[in-house]
């Protein structure tokens, strides 16, 4: 396991925040076989949305190119924008990020039609995929989840497009159907991971019967299994997380507390949500940890960042068996405007987590202290491991 050296680097990383203004071929049998303790622990951090440009919008891009360089003396080249985020990432041995929008190039079908006010669409150049793969050095695994309403702006040619270019890269694809990534680590261990959406191109996140089989199934096979959901309802009134299904412009955007229960109940070791752009509640369950949203990570588009959707993490924690998780953190970020990404002087990512896991989950809800340690609520006392 790598060395983590974030709380170390924040003071300096916030000092010169204030200065600066082919993936590998997927096994697809499901063969039994017993999983077996991790040979090492290994260190996990994931975040929320990333979009590293779009080039489906010529209009907001030209202006948006103008802007940062102007103001921020930034050029919005995908390597670039990345650069921000890495110290973030410091001492992971497996990155996990939502690949909010498609990668590619050329002539695509219009995804919203040109009176929409609530229609988005994204598309970042093919360079998005190898600034991706080069967040973290070659010796640590980079796995990009698809299952989420962006992945198809560009069409089902676009999304083909998108998995091609991140594999080229090195970039691990999860999210595109219902057998679970295998990402080999340095240790010689292999891990799984899934990625669900609410939606029938993707693992659907609404059917919870086929969460915890699929989750179960890959659990069986690989031992250490991590989920990530974009689930929920968005903005900024989108904070809370209830037992309940959620909607989003009268789309069914599932209940995410029911599929944390489907996929622990299946075995799954981490939960990590993203998809209402805002960040969540995060609960323990057990020695088992689900973040219901990690919210806007580095998203360099025509995204609404008013408060508090400016505001985000990157999780970090340490997985040393299947179904044990340690050392957990929040390292604090926030964007000042779209891909603009800077260490959150204010860390104000503690107390919102912190605040919402107190509210939504009284007995199993994190707490978050000064450094951003995520801790159970209750010392002593183990926290509820599945709700039915």
């Amino acid at each position: 396991m790598r060395v983590c050296s974030w709380r170390s680097a924040l003071p300096i990383l916030l000092s010169a925040a204030a200065v600066a203004g082919a993936q590998p071929a997927r096994p697809r049998g499901h063969a039994a076989a017993p999983h077996r303790p991790l040979v090492a622990p290994f260190r996990i951090c994931a975040g929320g949305d990333v979009t590293l440009g779009t080039n489906l919008d010529s209009t907001w891009a030209r202006t948006a190119a103008d802007s940062l360089w102007r103001v921020y003396g930034l050029r919005p080249d995908p390597d670039t924008l990345a650069n921000a985020l890495r110290p973030f990432l410091a001492g992971a041995d497996l990155v996990l990020l939502n690949v909010e929008g498609a990668i590619g190039d050329g002539p695509a079908p219009p995804k919203c039609g040109k009176r929409s006010t609530n229609c988005f669409a994204f598309r970042q150049p093919p360079a998005a995929a190898g600034a991706l793969r080069r967040l973290v050095d070659s010796g640590a695994a980079v796995v990009g989840n698809l299952a989420n309403n962006h992945s198809h702006d560009a069409g089902d040619a676009g999304h083909d497009s998108t998995m091609a270019y991140l594999g080229q890269s090195g970039v691990y694809v999860t999210g595109t159907d219902t057998v679970a990534t295998p990402v080999p680590l340095a240790s010689g261990d292999t891990v799984g991971v899934l990625g669900f959406y609410t939606d029938s191109t993707t693992p659907d996140a609404r059917d919870l019967r086929a969460v915890r089989r699929h989750v179960a199934r890959a659990v069986h096979r690989w031992g250490t299994v991590i989920v990530t959901m974009h689930l929920g309802a968005e903005g900024t009134r989108a904070q809370r997380t209830r037992n309940a299904t959620e909607r989003f412009l009268d789309i069914d955007r599932g209940n995410p507390v029911r599929f944390a229960n489907a996929a622990l109940a299946g075995g799954a070791t981490l939960v990590v949500g993203h998809g209402p752009h805002v960040l969540r509640a995060a609960e323990w369950r057990g020695d088992r940890l689900v973040l219901y949203s990690l919210g806007n990570l580095l998203t360099y588009g025509p995204f609404n960042l008013r408060e508090p959707t400016n505001r985000g993490a990157v999780a970090c924690a340490t997985i040393d068996a299947p179904g044990h998780v340690t050392d957990a953190e929040l390292r604090p970020t926030m964007q000042r405007w779209p891909g603009v990404l800077v260490p959150d002087s204010s860390r104000r990512a503690f107390r919102l987590v912190d605040s919402l896991s107190k509210l939504d989950f009284p007995r199993s809800g994190a707490t978050v202290d000064s450094l951003g340690a995520l801790r159970r609520r209750f010392i002593g006392r183990r926290a509820p491991s599945a709700r039915r």
